[in-house]
């Protein structure tokens, strides 16, 4: 199992790297948008500060998650954000499911894994 775990965080650590250098080093052209996706797109790049708040996030947990080092806090953290591609995923850009997919059952692996760092926060007292 830990195997599992070192995998699956090293994984999940390189996607949120390159995801994020990518968006901060323009080195993919940004795609076509169409309909609700170019809607939503759209209201975020209006914003200002958001795409680069989650980018910046994407980036520090990665980091993270490929040191090894603040993994519990990590997960933490960069989970609102899986959340939120597994819903862009779900509804309005189906076509990147498969890895929306993938990244919410490792957050949710992860967090299985690192329970133990959690249960002070969870008890009643």
């Amino acid at each position: 199992m830990k195997t599992a775990t070192i995998i699956i965080r090293v994984l999940l650590g390189l996607l949120f790297v390159f995801a994020s250098g990518t968006y901060f080093l323009d080195l993919v052209p940004e795609p076509e948008l169409t309909g609700n996706m170019k809607i939503f797109n759209e209201g975020l790049m209006a914003a200002g500060y958001i795409m680069p708040m989650v980018k910046a996030l994407e980036l520090i947990c990665g980091l993270a998650f490929l040191t090894g080092r603040f993994v519990p806090l990590a997960t933490v953290v960069i989970f609102p954000i899986s959340v939120n591609i597994l819903g862009v995923h779900s509804f309005l850009a189906p076509e990147g499911l498969a890895i929306a997919l993938f990244v919410m059952l490792s957050n949710l692996f992860l967090a299985y894994r690192n329970w133990f760092h959690y249960k002070g926060l969870l008890e009643r007292k």
